[in-house]
């Protein structure tokens, strides 16, 4: 399986965030867990990326997923 370079930008509390954390986790995905409640630099950068406030914002190799997408994430991992 190719490696690839994945973002979680999250917060603690969104349900939709703890979703794909853990199909990413599930299917052996390394990422890194950007919290954005507590992060404002990166909050604005995931802002500026994508347009969108809303999380989960999945970065994967420079491409957005803006919230959980299970078939669209299968795509882009290459599942």
């Amino acid at each position: 399986m190719a490696e690839h370079e994945v973002r979680v930008y999250s917060t603690p509390t969104c349900p939709w965030c703890c979703v794909a954390k853990d199909f990413l986790k599930k299917n052996n995905i390394e990422f890194e867990d950007i919290d954005v409640s507590i992060d404002e630099i990166a909050a604005q950068e995931m802002v500026d990326k994508t347009g969108q406030m809303g999380v989960p914002v999945i970065e994967i190799d420079g491409k957005f997923i803006v919230g959980f997408n299970e078939e669209k994430l299968k795509e882009m991992l290459g599942l």
